[in-house]
């Protein structure tokens, strides 16, 4: 398959699109450059981003990535070609984690069963508030699956009863990080007052949300400490929808398609019109994030809990600009 020509506008479109994926802490642990011969993105992992007490195996970091890989590829196929991707392409290079090739022409805008998710991409905002009491319609569980499944991982919907335990265990695993002071400290390093700070990464407070009056959904606090610039306490939702994201296996290539499925889902449910908050403090501590399997062997590993719903979209975090992650001579208009 042969590549294609890439203007300075179209790369830096594409670059801005991946950097605006999810990431943990909103750490945005990426690095981007642009192969002149084989006209391919090498997407790397940028180490002064990890999280070495919360994500000592970089795990999350894998997912990160992976969701900034998937919406390359989206703005790839927005553009008119065909995606090719490889994922650790070179074991003896560890710190590159994925290449994305343009190749052809897409014969049709989007390479997903919902066709052309690249207006999503600007619209998908995290929701740290309570949502409403209206349920997600059963085709849209159907097609938050199928987005998940069409990445190799699966998502699925627990029962009442099976929410209410896995929410359980969040909490377990949200007040181990309360009490943990070097995650504490690490956390707060990635909290700052407000959007307007100088900051390109990280949490604003604005962006927090309230906690729950009741707590019935284990909000983080990212701060480790309840902090006095925090909206008040709300009620949330009494019967959260809660989504369970795994893979089969649990090695890197698992992680970075975990990642990959976790934006595809984000997407497809922003096209909805559904709302997302991220439930990871299961996932940071291995015994609790083993207990997340409803299957009693245990068999498929738990990537992410997803809440879901319909509620205030939620502020916007700060990206980094595309030239501030790309390592690239840029090519002519």
């Amino acid at each position: 398959m042969s590549s294609v020509p890439l203007d300075a506008e179209t790369l830096e479109a594409c670059v801005a699109a991946a950097v605006a994926a999810p990431s943990f802490f909103n750490t945005q642990p990426w690095r981007f450059k642009l192969d002149p011969d084989t006209v391919a993105f090498e997407v790397r992992a940028d180490p002064e981003r990890s999280l070495r007490h919360a994500d000592p195996a970089g795990r999350a970091l894998h997912l990160s990535v992976g969701a900034s890989v998937f919406n390359l590829r989206v703005a790839v196929s927005h553009f008119g070609w065909s995606p090719v991707v490889r994922l650790l392409p070179r074991p003896d290079d560890p710190g590159l984690l994925a290449v994305v090739r343009p190749t052809g022409s897409s014969g049709r805008h989007g390479t997903e069963h919902r066709g052309d998710l690249y207006p999503a991409i600007w619209r998908r905002h995290s929701s740290r508030f309570p949502f409403s009491a209206r349920p997600l319609p059963p085709q849209a569980r159907t097609e938050l699956a199928e987005a998940a499944h069409a990445e190799g991982a699966t998502l699925t919907f627990p029962e009442a009863a099976e929410t209410v335990r896995l929410l359980r265990v969040t909490a377990e695993a949200e007040q181990r990080n309360r009490t943990d002071a070097d995650r504490g400290t690490e956390s707060r390093r990635w909290v700052h007052r407000d959007a307007g700070s100088p900051f390109d990464a990280g949490v604003p407070q604005t962006a927090l949300g309230p906690q729950d009056a009741r707590e019935r959904i284990p909000m983080r606090d990212f701060t480790a400490a309840r902090h006095p610039a925090r909206l008040p306490a709300q009620d949330f939702e009494t019967a959260p929808a809660i989504a369970l994201l795994r893979t089969e296996h649990d090695r890197r290539t698992d992680w970075l398609r975990a990642g990959e499925a976790l934006e595809h889902v984000l997407l497809v449910a922003t096209a909805l019109g559904l709302r997302a908050s991220l439930l990871h403090q299961p996932m940071e501590w291995p015994d609790l994030r083993s207990f997340l399997s409803p299957d009693p062997h245990h068999t498929g590993h738990a990537q992410m809990l997803i809440r879901l719903g319909y509620g205030p979209e939620g502020p916007a975090t700060p990206r980094r600009a595309p030239h501030a992650v790309l390592d690239a001579q840029v090519p002519n208009r």
